[in-house]
């Protein structure tokens, strides 16, 4: 009898065990979602996560402080600490400042379209199209700054559009949710248009894959039909001309391209060059987050590829400031 309670504990023990890691799991989890609920959701990564809700997960599981949010200023702070039991501490420096809200203001005479921003922004707050100009919704900009750093001809200011209120005092509870909505939002854009992308590719292909062979013809079995050998060579010749023809207009299409891009970077160092007269340098190239330094080096990278430099004319530079 003693043998049979022992292994009956020895189970209830083992049950117990299986269950406490999915209850931690559980607890973690519900106590992530009340922090993400108290987060202004600019989804700025200043907090050196790729957004709210991963930083209110890190939070929950100790993997970061509470006082990692500049937006949210010492008031999300404190908001936090009370949740959390913990002492109220000051703002990370590390991670920024509390200020007045920017909104993102797009110089439409400097804009060459390259959807970068577009790309960069949490909230789908920039549209825009390829090659057009792009301009800002102003009651979706968070004022996040993610589309400062991408923009290769620096086309982007962050105006502060809520005058000496900071943090909490500048955002407000419905402003939040909104923002959250609209981040799930583009979530879930990007995650279906992930998917119709990989569709495509998964069809193409299949459609280039190699069929079964074809039965091969018996020598003494003649076609029906017979293509005249001068009309064949006239088809040919004519397919030529127009590849060629074809490949002509797309070099000069390209070239022309990156006569425009290469004006606008010139206007755009003139620009950079009269601030700096003035005193005035870069604004939020500090502190980026990793995952806004993966933007600025991808769209370096796209200008590599491109053979266009971060200053200087190349021919034609007048002909496409007319055109542009």
């Amino acid at each position: 009898m003693a043998q049979r309670f022992s292994v009956s504990a020895k189970c209830r023990i083992i049950l117990v065990s299986a269950e406490s890691p999915t209850k931690d799991v559980s607890e973690v989890s519900a106590l992530a979602q009340r922090i993400d609920a108290l987060l202004p959701q600019t989804q700025c990564t200043k907090c050196g996560y790729a957004g709210c809700r991963p930083y209110a997960d890190a939070i929950a599981s100790g993997q970061a402080s509470y006082n990692q949010c500049p937006p949210g200023g010492a008031e999300g702070v404190e908001r936090l600490a009370k949740l959390l039991g913990r002492p109220i501490i000051a703002l990370n420096p590390e991670n920024g400042v509390e200020r007045p809200r920017p909104r993102a203001l797009i110089d439409e005479s400097l804009c060459i379209g390259c959807t970068l921003c577009i790309q960069a922004c949490p909230v789908d707050a920039i549209v825009g199209a390829a090659k057009l100009m792009h301009t800002v919704i102003e009651d979706r900009c968070t004022g996040c700054d993610l589309c400062v750093p991408p923009c290769p001809v620096d086309c982007i200011d962050m105006v502060p559009v809520t005058g000496e209120r900071t943090g909490w005092d500048a955002w407000s509870q419905t402003q939040a949710d909104e923002a959250r909505t609209h981040f799930e939002a583009h979530q879930a854009r990007l995650q279906k248009d992930k998917a119709q992308r990989e569709a495509r590719l998964a069809a193409r292909a299949a459609r280039v894959a190699p069929g079964p062979q074809s039965t091969p013809v018996a020598d003494n079995v003649q076609p029906q039909v017979a293509t005249p050998r001068t009309e064949a060579s006239s088809v040919s010749n004519d397919g030529t001309a127009g590849a060629a023809a074809a490949a002509d207009e797309a070099a000069t299409a390209a070239a022309r391209k990156q006569a425009i891009i290469q004006a606008a970077l010139e206007r755009a160092r003139q620009k950079k060059a009269a601030l700096a007269a003035e005193g005035l340098g870069p604004k939020n190239t500090e502190n980026v987050s990793a995952a806004v330094q993966a933007q600025i080096d991808e769209a370096e990278a796209r200008r590599k590829r491109l053979g266009l430099g971060a200053s200087g004319a190349t021919p034609g530079t007048d002909n496409a400031k007319d055109n542009d």
